[in-house]
């Protein structure tokens, strides 16, 4: 049927319905509602609710950036607008909205909200017209302040929305991770290459001409960048210096090395604030405002590392564990826009790289209040002191319970964590998180999972095999270049399987790692044996951690084929994870502990 004679059928069924109930009133289509729930459209949607009476969406999904066109189970989910003669349809979700406004105004405002998704969403609409009970196709949704006024329902726990957010538990405002933006020309897999590159982009006798055909640094033109002009600026204002070469959190568990400078216009966005707390002991807790993918999964990291503005999906935010404040004569108020705020001093950035200034923790003045009426000191003299409640919000956000539990909470804000009502309860939760950190930071052993004698039920995971002569060039096609440098996921090679005898594992470690195991494959002859499903699949931030890692390491993408090391980094990384999921029952179980018994908190203690 054509698509527009849907709307008009839908329309005048909604039309009547209406009038039915309300004897006049308006009705109103838009379509791409991209503020059904994005934060950045709280005002619009409160001005909706103003306006009308009772609100309508029947979501019809099918986004390709933001759920990749699939239904939450995985399977195909096309835009509505597909046919058999334009199978791409649109690229953007859609949605439609019917508004209605009483000629006598309600004392409240009801919204209802309905997904469709999958290939036969659209006969599914036109059939939904001939309900007779029209009002129990929907469900209700309840905006209010605490969820941003979303019009989609949100089912979360019966507490939920009294636990904090994330980022009421720091005493410094979060700061957005860095932008590099000029093609990935700042970072290398390794230290070697990323030196010699940066080592040329400052060689005075290069010229620029032969600077650009070699592409050593950022040499294109972009946005208000301007490549040329910006060498000169730098090379005014800085020599090449080694120490500026540091760990830089790309993806989760997927480190590069990154030339960091402060000075303006190398780097897109910089952050010195955040770089200024970047620093031997101490760590970055990692969140986002609001999922951009129904499969998002974890939606907290930890890392050492600077990381990056797109670590989680959308845009990630870092909280340091410490803070350190060095006095400055000459502060200069600034606000990006983007999340970073306060004095912010460039020249500064050397002496809290040298140690200088008073170390703090970074907690606000309730969870200060939090720890002292638990009994802890001191959070300010001692680094793990510092960490208990960072460590604590880890836990919790790695617990599946809590995930499944809050779905709906966690996607439409930032991650609520409940405290702990005791010390002893604090300080287990924190064990915990500080279980889940090691096994996130890839440059720290992890006895029994990547280092000294093994765990029994991790020693067959992820093993390297070869069927001919080692050859560690990744050609199986799990990732290509798309438009502007961009890095896309390829289907790549594997081959889905049962476990082996020597993989068995006892059954309730199966009903965690998954029934069925991959053989992934570099190429032809080379593969990592025995990835069970559920490691395979292990998503943070909206990242198939395992599939991203391999995905930029294409050969063509690459140039070149894997280290030994590199190679062994995927089996650890893939034991990781596997540790990961063996601990959920211990991580469930200690939410759920939490849970039954949490701290009351008090927000304006924070003000």
């Amino acid at each position: 049927f054509n698509l527009d004679d849907l709307y008009v059928r839908f329309f005048r069924i909604a039309e009547r319905k209406i009038a039915e109930r309300t004897g006049q009133g308006i009705v109103c289509f838009i379509s791409n509602f991209s503020y059904l729930s994005d934060p950045s459209f709280v005002v619009m949607r409160q001005r909706f609710l103003k306006e009308f009476d009772t609100l309508w969406f029947d979501c019809l999904n099918g986004d390709s950036r933001e759920t990749g066109k699939l239904t939450p189970e995985g399977k195909p989910d096309p835009s509505v607008f597909s046919t058999e003669t334009n199978r791409e349809g649109i690229r953007v979700g859609t949605a439609i909205g019917l508004f209605c406004r009483k000629l006598v105004r309600g004392k409240a405002q009801r919204v209802r909200y309905r997904d469709f998704w999958g290939t036969t969403k659209r006969e599914e609409l036109a059939e939904s017209l001939k309900a007779t009970k029209f009002e129990k196709e929907y469900f209700a949704a309840k905006p209010s302040e605490a969820n941003r006024f979303s019009f989609r329902p949100s089912r979360v726990a019966g507490d939920y929305l009294s636990w904090p957010k994330a980022i009421e538990l720091a005493g410094q405002a979060p700061i957005s991770g860095l932008q590099e933006m000029r093609h990935g020309t700042l970072m290398a897999m390794d230290q070697e290459t990323l030196g010699r590159r940066m080592v040329a982009y400052f060689d005075e006798s290069i010229e620029w001409d032969e600077l650009k055909r070699s592409e050593a640094g950022p040499t294109v033109d972009g946005g208000r960048f301007v490549a040329k002009e910006a060498r000169k600026k730098l090379m005014a204002a800085e020599s090449y210096r080694a120490a500026q070469i540091v760990r830089y959190a790309l993806y989760p568990l997927d480190l590069r090395w990154a030339y960091h400078s402060t000075t303006r216009p190398l780097w897109n966005e910089p952050r010195p604030a955040l770089a200024a707390q970047h620093w031997k002991g101490n760590k970055f807790f990692v969140t986002r405002m609001f999922a951009e993918r129904p499969n998002e999964q974890v939606p907290v990291f930890v890392t050492s590392a600077l990381p990056d503005y797109h670590l989680l999906r959308p845009n990630a935010v870092a909280i340091p564990f410490q803070i350190r404040v060095a006095a400055a004569s000459k502060p200069k108020r600034k606000d990006d826009g983007n999340g970073e705020f306060g004095s912010i001093l460039e020249e500064a950035a050397p002496a809290y790289k040298a140690g200088a200034g008073k170390t703090t923790a970074n907690l606000s003045p309730a969870a200060r209040a939090y720890l002292a009426k638990l009994g802890i000191q001191k959070p300010d003299a001692e680094a793990d002191t510092a960490a208990l409640i960072w460590l604590h919000a880890l836990a919790i956000g790695y617990a599946p319970a809590y995930l499944t539990e809050n779905a709906d909470g966690v996607r439409q804000d930032w991650p609520r964590i409940p405290l702990p009502a005791s010390k002893a309860g604090l300080l287990a939760s924190a064990d915990l998180g500080r279980q889940v950190a090691a096994l996130l930071d890839t440059e720290t052993p992890v006895p029994g999972v990547t280092d000294r004698k093994l765990r029994p039920e991790l020693k067959a995971v992820a093993d390297l095999r070869c069927t001919g002569s080692p050859d560690f060039h990744i050609s199986a096609g799990w990732g290509h270049g798309g438009n502007g440098g961009v890095t896309m996921p390829g289907k790549g090679k594997m081959l889905t399987r049962g476990y082996r005898p020597e993989e068995e594992l006892e059954k309730p470690l199966l009903e965690l790692l998954g029934k069925t195991t991959h053989d992934i494959y570099l190429n032809d002859t080379a593969y990592w044996r025995n990835v069970p499903e559920n490691v395979w699949d292990y998503t943070i931030g909206g990242y198939q951690v395992l599939k991203k890692w391999l995905s930029y390491r294409e050969h063509a993408l690459l140039g070149r084929a894997l280290t030994t090391e590199e190679v062994r980094e995927v089996t650890h990384i893939a034991r990781r994870l596997a540790a990961l999921i063996l601990l959920q029952p211990e991580l469930d179980a200690n939410y759920q502990r939490v849970k039954a018994a949490t701290h009351d908190w008090q927000p304006r203690a924070n003000h």
